[in-house]
């Protein structure tokens, strides 16, 4: 019997936690994965009394088997893996169990640590490695848990549903970790976690586990119009843990859960279980509570009404001629508290025809006045359209979310946003990276924010662009996903070379996007050379350099600087939308030099 054929008759009852009971149980403060070659009747003994249960969905002790996780080679993770596939097996023979039958046995993947620091290609190899020895064990079930996105796994789970030998056959489940509120800690809703799975196609059933008890996560599913071409999932922790000597301790509240995922039950959901916390008398108790009668599925679910409005309506290029390139001009925040140069500069470019005037997130990792407060002030004395560069590296979830919401309540409609620079290496010391996600992830909490809290003004927000990237279709393909998630425009790197005019060229052609080409008019010998040789990712070749010397005045450095941008320009007029002035040490008065006799005038 296929589980499919199953859920036509019953919802399908799973097991609870495995870590955590482990760790209980036997008093082992290592991962219990570690444990599946050298502890076999340990593992078998957990699968046996969740059976004993009432369970019929058994996850394979697999959640941190990954390289990272294990500290071992491709074949010690495969090893392992077909170690807990096999105890998984062994337990339900013991207990007169018959997989396909009377129970189930999905492999279970969990998420990669520190996956941010790696390529797609790295994060997309370990996935795939892992799903592989789970299929070629025997599974035809793969449950993705305790995950806070899609866009790691989505492809391995559209790869192995076409290339696996059984791909049609495999049924794969999606799990998704939020808190109480109902955000996961990428920053996206429950509703939108689950309206992408349902919209993927490819997904069979998604849910959540982790991260929230049983009454919270009856009001998050309460409050929301679940998607009906999927099957869902609710498996929560038993509640929130105290933490005792340096240990999660959470309360034996069977009847508690079990009541409360009783009234989950009544909600459409057909997989009902647990996660940290639960034990089998948790699972024993929801079995005798829980109505099993099946669900049905039907329609796919409609997209939110509002989709993306934000570039189409309400851009800082609005009312401008397609024919006038754009003016993005750069302020840096002071990196103290006397802002009276940012100011003076600012109040220099009023009624001067600039379209936007940005503000960089302490960039280089260095502190600078808050980005977000800096443009506040700008626009609310100077009435410039501003727009701060809002980055990934200070702050959570939690925090992006906030920053956000007072953004908007300010007035802030238009933002770059940035992974950002990491923290210099001598600081990492005292002052730690968060890079909660990347700037693609923090593009998909204000396309959702622009969906529901934005919906009647949205927030414009762009992309870096990178041309000086080695892998030019790596950052086109980087280019394509910010765009799928509402990026309207992208800045780029100070172009110098014809070099990186071309390579912006082709991005043009091949994405479509909006580009607002880098211009910074360096201003003397030294700037040339600390921006040649600090500043990772622009190019500056030695044609440039052989334009200073170090005699020259302050007036010739900057002449030379100006003849320099306008050239850029030049490169650039047939294909770039406008561009991205960033001026040494603010001196926006440059600005007027350069652009004039040129198409984009002052």
């Amino acid at each position: 019997m296929k589980i499919q054929d199953y859920l036509k008759q019953k919802k399908i009852i799973c097991d609870g936690a495995f870590g955590t009971y482990f760790s209980d149980k036997y008093g082992a403060a290592e991962l219990p994965e570690r444990f599946n070659q050298t502890k076999p009747e340990w593992m078998r003994q957990i699968h046996r009394e969740y059976l004993e249960a009432g369970a019929v969905l058994l996850r394979t002790n697999t959640f941190a088997a990954n390289r990272m996780s294990l500290d071992c080679e491709e074949e010690g993770l495969r090893a392992n893996i077909r170690a807990a596939w096999e105890n998984a097996r062994q337990a339900a023979g013991e207990c007169g169990r018959i997989l396909g039958e009377d129970c189930f046995l999905a492999g279970d993947i969990g998420p990669i640590p520190d996956s941010i620091g790696k390529t797609e290609e790295e994060v997309y190899n370990e996935y795939r490695l892992i799903a592989d020895t789970l299929v070629e064990a025997g599974a035809d079930i793969l449950i993705f848990e305790t995950f806070s996105q899609l866009d790691d796994i989505l492809p391995v789970i559209r790869d192995m549903k076409q290339d696996t030998e059984h791909g049609t056959d495999l049924f794969v489940i999606v799990q998704f970790c939020v808190n109480q509120h109902g955000y996961s800690n990428a920053g996206i809703s429950a509703r939108r976690l689950l309206t992408e799975a349902a919209q993927s196609g490819i997904i069979d059933a998604a849910g959540f586990n982790c991260g929230v008890g049983p009454g919270h996560l009856y009001q998050i599913l309460e409050k929301m119009e679940l998607p009906e071409n999927v099957y869902l999932t609710a498996l929560p922790n038993a509640g929130y843990p105290k933490y005792m000597e340096k240990r999660k301790v959470f309360s034996n509240n069977e009847e508690y859960f079990a009541g409360k995922m009783a009234e989950i039950g009544t909600l459409n959901v057909a997989f009902l279980g647990g996660c940290c916390g639960t034990t089998p008398a948790f699972i024993q108790k929801l079995c005798v509570r829980a109505d099993t009668a099946p669900v049905y599925t039907c329609a796919a679910p409609k997209e939110a009404a509002v989709l993306d409005r934000a570039g189409k309506e309400c851009g800082f290029w609005q009312g401008k001629s397609p024919d006038r390139k754009l003016i993005a001009v750069e302020l840096s925040p002071p990196l103290g508290a006397d802002d009276g140069k940012v100011m003076e500069a600012a109040f220099s470019l009023k009624n001067k025809g600039v379209d936007v005037v940005t503000f960089p997130d302490s960039p280089s990792g260095r502190t600078r006045a808050d980005s977000v407060l800096m443009a506040m002030k700008v626009q609310q004395e100077t009435k410039l359209c501003v727009m701060p560069h809002v980055c990934c590296r200070d702050k959570n979830a939690i925090a992006i979310r906030s920053q956000l919401l007072g953004a908007y309540v300010n007035g802030i409609r238009n933002m770059l946003v940035i992974t950002g620079d990491p923290v210099p290496t001598l600081m990492r010391q005292d002052v730690k990276n968060v890079f909660n996600f990347d700037a693609v992830g923090f593009m998909k909490i204000i396309r959702e924010l622009n969906q529901e809290e934005f919906a009647a003004e949205p927030v414009v927000f762009g992309g870096a662009l990178n041309q000086g990237r080695p892998n030019l279709d790596a950052e086109i393909r980087r280019v394509e996903k910010k765009m799928a998630q509402g990026a309207s425009f992208f800045l780029t790197q100070p172009v110098f070379t014809k070099d990186a005019a071309e390579r912006l060229r082709e991005v043009k052609e091949r994405t479509g996007a909006r580009i607002l080409c880098g211009v910074m008019p360096l201003v003397n010998l030294r700037n040339a050379l600390f921006i040649k040789n600090e500043m990772a990712g622009i190019e500056v070749d030695d044609s440039i350099i052989a334009c200073f010397d170090a005699g020259m005045t302050r007036e010739e450095g900057e002449t030379a600087g100006v003849e320099i941008a306008k050239k850029v320009m030049e490169m650039t007029a047939d294909f770039a939308d406008g561009y991205y002035f960033s001026i040494p040490f603010n001196r926006v008065y440059l600005l007027e030099r350069i652009l004039s006799g040129n198409n984009g005038e002052i």
